[in-house]
């Protein structure tokens, strides 16, 4: 058999090509586009054939006869038993113009150079699109039937296969795939398409919720989908057959899912919270149109959308389809098919392998530089509180990814010890001694830097103090609130204030804020600490909402507990679980690559959750721990001594990981 195929370099097409040359004595011909001579000694080796089996055609689809050498056509006459056509623009975001020049008027040609090199039989490879947006059961002898196909995708497939339909004078046979997705032994896919385009979504309700946990899913029409191997293979075995001249044939899945079923299906398979409860688009068309019309007429709400989408990865196409009214027939293919081994797989049975090969292969995450070195490498960072504790680890953390790294603290003893470990790891620090609690003094160090290195592309607020004591116990100790606030609140404006103006002025600049986890649990004995911790929470809250369109962006790290000198004079804390100061830093890092607005654990989130929803159970549980663990030898003003804890007070401690007593 000799074969000619268009589109041979594509996903489908390549694959289609492999196929056929596992028949004996099979010769294909293959289209490729001038100056593109580069790809085939790469397609040869795909295909494992030799350059006598597989035989490229240099032309283009937007010319007559595909642009076909006389001499090329005179080869090919005769020679092409069967013609499959494939080439096309696959792509729901391409603009109306290129669509019709390559999906119309290339079919168009390519029906021509067929009749020109007498082609035993045509085979256009259209898509379900060619039924546009039809409401009910689409037959395989169905095709003026179609209806709402005015988006330039359906609309130039319901074309070229019109034209196939009425102007080609070779035998031909119509084949519209489905929704194709990667390979279902393989998961191999080239592109993010169709139902690729949730699973940035899917794979951000599993990073931040957990497995067991239900979740709210979209329900919509049905949508069909097939792996790449299924539609090459039927497509093979079909087109071989005797009796398939003007006939089309559905390479679609006989079962068929919604959406929301879809959505389901792929959070099982990338261990995603599973969909329990779904909302029905269609309920959104209840809406009047004059009111949707007026609600993205405001400026607002069109650039939270556009937000939305952009950091989801969904185009705008996609919503036109959640609502995908129309359901397959395929009768004609299966019975074709019978006897052939060919059957569609069940979309249980290999979704995990198309999410895993997304996950390590196609996530848009993999091709942008997420390392810390590719995020701030050359970038001044300064952090205040660097001599010691979390600064110091994020301080070391930065200098080695290449960062020129400015620390900030009261003791210069510190700072200059701090600077010799640098040393001795082969990279510097930059030292400041100041109080950043001191307006003076605060406000010569930031115009000191400023001077110095032109202001500061990540700022990270570490420096702050905290006091655990209850508030019975500071009935005579207001200046506890003066002196926390001062610091935690009021320093980390000022340095913050400080260097936003030149931030602003370049257009970027990020800003890290060491918070408490305690902000969102209410702790307990933190009373001092937590209330200056909200405040720069709130704070930031505001800025981040001023700043949004100014390219200066804000991360809260309501950080969990860590040994530092800070929890030192709190004896008990000896035996609960905490972070080293090397894991607070890395969260610090992810702050600065991800530029999240907020990092939390989920043991916080379910605290905040807690007080929103239920606030009097919150208040009895944090009541509970509150008298269980009482205050310590240093707050007390006595010497510090060992305490001993009750065995609920042991077990409390370790469920509550990192929650502040």
């Amino acid at each position: 058999m000799r074969y000619f195929v268009t589109g041979a370099t594509g996903f489908i097409g390549k694959r289609l090509v492999k196929q056929l040359l596992e028949r004996k004595g099979a010769v294909v011909y293959f289209l490729v586009r001038p100056g593109s001579a580069g790809k085939v000694k790469a397609l040869r080796e795909f295909w494992g054939a030799s350059a006598a089996r597989v035989i490229p055609v240099s032309g283009d689809l937007t010319s007559k006869k595909l642009g076909i050498s006389a001499a090329d056509l005179k080869q090919l006459k005769g020679q092409v038993d069967h013609f499959y056509h494939l080439a096309a623009i696959y792509d729901l975001s391409a603009d109306a113009a290129s669509q019709i020049v390559v999906n119309v008027e290339g079919t168009r040609n390519t029906i021509e150079l067929a009749r020109a090199v007498d082609a035993g039989h045509f085979h256009h490879v259209s898509s379900i699109a060619a039924a546009g947006l039809y409401e009910g059961v689409f037959r395989e002898d169905m095709f003026n039937e179609a209806e709402n196909y005015e988006h330039p995708y359906f609309m130039t497939k319901h074309e070229s296969e019109k034209i196939v339909r009425t102007e080609c004078k070779v035998p031909w046979s119509v084949y519209r795939p489905a929704m194709v997705v990667g390979d279902s032994q393989s998961g191999e896919m080239d592109k993010i398409d169709g139902p690729y385009y949730f699973f940035k979504l899917i794979q951000r309700m599993r990073q931040l919720l957990p497995p067991w946990l239900p979740s709210i899913g979209l329900e919509g029409g049905r949508i069909n989908i097939v792996p790449v191997d299924f539609v090459v293979a039927a497509l093979a075995a079909i087109s071989h057959q005797k009796d398939t001249a003007s006939r089309c044939y559905h390479l679609v899945d006989p079962v068929g899912y919604r959406v929301g079923d879809v959505l389901d299906i792929f959070s099982k398979a990338a261990h995603a919270p599973k969909m329990n409860l779904f909302i029905n688009a269609a309920l959104f068309g209840f809406i009047p149109r004059n009111v949707s019309k007026a609600l993205m007429a405001l400026a607002p709400v069109r650039r939270v959308r556009a937000a939305i989408m952009k950091d989801l990865g969904l185009p705008e196409e996609m919503l036109t389809f959640v609502n995908y009214p129309t359901r397959f027939d395929c009768r004609d293919t299966l019975a074709a098919l019978k006897g052939t081994g060919v059957a569609c797989p069940n979309l249980r049975d290999y979704a995990w392998r198309l999410w895993d090969y997304w996950e390590r292969h196609l996530d848009p995450e993999l091709h942008i530089d997420r390392s810390l070195r590719g995020t701030v490498g050359g970038k001044v960072v300064l952090i205040t509180g660097g001599s010691s504790g979390i600064g110091l680890a994020s301080a070391h953390k930065f200098a080695e990814a290449g960062a020129i790294t400015l620390i900030c603290g009261r003791d210069q003893d510190k700072l200059d010890e701090a600077c010799v470990q640098a040393k001795v790891r082969g990279y510097q620090f930059v030292a400041y001694a100041v109080d950043i609690s001191e307006p003076e003094a605060c406000a010569s160090f930031v115009a000191q830097v400023t001077r110095e290195h032109g202001g500061v592309d990540f700022l990270v607020n570490n420096a702050g103090r905290s006091i655990r004591r209850a508030i019975e116990s500071s009935y005579d100790r207001f200046h506890d609130y003066e002196r926390t606030m001062q610091l935690n609140y009021f320093g980390s404006l000022r340095v913050t204030m400080g260097f936003l103006p030149g931030m602003v002025a370049r257009h970027k600049g990020h800003v890290v804020n060491i918070s408490s986890i305690g902000v969102l649990t209410n702790a307990p004995r933190f009373s001092a600490y937590v209330a200056s911790k909200a405040a720069l929470d709130a704070w930031t809250r505001c800025a981040s909402s001023e700043f949004a369109d100014q390219g200066v962006t804000f991360t809260t790290i309501n950080m969990p507990l860590v040994r530092t000198p800070m929890i030192a004079p709190t004896g008990l804390y000896n035996n609960v679980p905490t972070l080293s100061p090397e894991e607070a830093a890395d969260l610090v890092a992810q702050a600065c690559i991800f530029k999240p607005v907020r990092i939390a654990t989920r043991m916080g989130i379910f605290g905040q959750v807690l007080h929103a929803a239920l606030p009097r159970v919150a208040q009895i549980a944090m009541n509970t721990s509150f008298r269980m663990f009482p205050d310590s030898s240093a707050a007390k003003g006595a010497k510090p001594d060992k305490q001993q804890l009750s065995a609920e007070a042991v077990a409390m401690q370790q469920m509550m990981r990192g929650i502040h007593f």
